[in-house]
């Protein structure tokens, strides 16, 4: 068999190629998994509590890297996006007071935003693509753009280098995509409102 492989060179290479391929992707494999590096859990729990708007109003160009930074002890409190829920849901989840929001870093918005272009009057620059951190924008270059809205977390960073002027920021009607249940009382108040009438009931008997 070696001697008929040897006699097609065009074979014989094939299966060195493939050979190789299996060794180096089993070397490769288990370099992975022997040297592979574990993410700080807490990290990503405070990640999932942002808004994940990239927006970069805390100082960070992202908000990976500002939950790795509040995990290193920096302040909870710097994302006008995520508002003082986020603010709320990350003390909780550090066991750490929640502050009031730093208007140092702007204000939360009483509604969620999402970009328009005015089609008619986009010039196709293609500068709202290049600010777009979560590459909702699409067109190309001296064409017409437009936002995927569904894709749009409401940041605003491609309205300023915007040379026309063409992107409005407008209020996300209700849907059912936005509408949520409110949230429920706390237990300890049910409870007291379950029970006065009870008591008044067995003063009055």
């Amino acid at each position: 068999m070696i001697e008929s492989i040897a006699q097609q060179p065009i074979l014989a290479a094939l299966i060195a190629l493939v050979g190789l391929g299996i060794l180096f992707g089993a070397l490769l494999g288990y370099a992975a998994e022997k040297f592979k590096v574990e993410g700080d859990p807490i990290v990503e729990q405070i990640d999932e509590l942002l808004p994940q708007t990239q927006c970069g109003q805390c100082g960070f160009p992202g908000c990976k890297p500002y939950a790795e930074s509040i995990a290193s002890g920096d302040a909870i409190n710097k994302c006008p996006p995520g508002g003082q829920s986020t603010i709320n849901a990350i003390a909780s989840l550090l066991d750490v007071p929640a502050p009031e929001l730093d208007a140092e870093h702007g204000e939360e918005a009483d509604l969620k935003t999402v970009a328009y272009i005015r089609e008619d009057e986009c010039i196709g620059c293609t500068k709202c693509i290049q600010a777009c951190p979560v590459d909702a924008i699409l067109g190309a270059a001296k064409l017409m753009h437009t936002v995927i809205a569904d894709e749009c977390t409401g940041c605003d960073l491609c309205v300023e280098p915007c040379p026309v002027d063409c992107i409005d920021m407008l209020p996300v009607e209700e849907g059912l995509k936005q509408w949520h249940w409110p949230a429920p009382l706390k237990t300890a108040d049910l409870i007291a409102s379950d029970r006065a009438p009870h008591s008044d009931e067995g003063r009055a008997a």
